[in-house]
């Protein structure tokens, strides 16, 4: 028996998905930029930019796992390039929203001077539809906008050294929470920690989510009223602010 594929998503403890286990969110990423084939991490030689959008993701969306499983629900080839990138004047905030997959997921804000490394997915005409989709952005009922962020306002440098003068963002249509103050909190990166601290703080959310963590994650999970419910209650409890990038959303093509 031969030896395991070092390429492959579980060789590389990248192969939970949030989306089938809550609390990994935001999920593992690549330590490298590569590109994403089907359950392999290949190394990424060259990059063709034609007929692909570049979608920088502040979640669960740089998880290779995560996006096969998108992918794979809609029968869409998952082959993409995914870049790490230096971006400036992003922050990654808190949705001001209960996910209906059962976790808080990460949204940005705008955080003028500050930089962040982040991954680049780019997508063609199909895995673009795919992802729009699973971020609600064509449903009245979804939790995100894609919007633009102009080159002139973020700057968006590839390993390469090359400066985009665009890229796409999704950006929450309820906002992200606040830190107590007027400034958007970062999101932790992890969600016990997280969601034990926003539980602790009310006892409103105690009552309709638990009081840990696992049962926040179980009694929000597939329940759309109580995620709504938990989202209005973040507005009426005041724990919400705009993320700052809202001028930015606008009719999006699909190129």
């Amino acid at each position: 028996m031969g030896a395991p594929d070092p390429r492959t998503l579980e060789t590389l403890g990248l192969a939970v998905a949030p989306r089938e286990d809550p609390l990994s969110y935001p999920g593992a990423r690549p330590s490298r930029s590569a590109l994403l084939d089907g359950n392999r991490m290949l190394p990424l030689d060259t990059l063709v930019h034609e007929d692909r959008v570049p979608v920088l993701s502040v979640g669960s969306n740089a998880c290779p796992a995560q996006l096969v499983h998108k992918m794979a629900e809609h029968g869409v080839e998952c082959r993409i390039p995914m870049v790490k990138a230096r971006v400036t004047g992003i922050g990654v905030g808190v949705s001001a929203h209960v996910s209906l997959l059962g976790y808080m997921s990460a949204s940005p804000f705008h955080s003028p001077g500050s930089t962040s490394e982040l991954f680049i997915t780019w997508l063609d005409e199909r895995q673009l539809a795919v992802v729009d989709r699973s971020e609600g952005v064509d449903s009245p009922t979804g939790n995100f906008h894609r919007a633009a962020l102009p080159a002139g306002d973020f700057r968006v440098e590839l390993e390469s050294g090359e400066v985009l003068d665009h890229a796409w963002i999704y950006v929450n249509r309820w906002g992200v929470l606040h830190n107590g103050g007027p400034a958007p909190r970062s999101h932790p990166g992890r969600q016990r920690p997280l969601i034990t601290e926003l539980l602790a703080a009310s006892t409103e959310l105690r009552d309709l989510f638990g009081a840990t963590p696992d049962e926040f994650c179980a009694r929000a999970r597939g329940n759309r009223a109580l995620c709504v419910r938990g989202r209005q209650l973040f507005a009426e409890m005041k724990w919400t602010t705009v993320s700052g990038l809202e001028q930015y959303v606008r009719p999006h093509p699909r190129s």
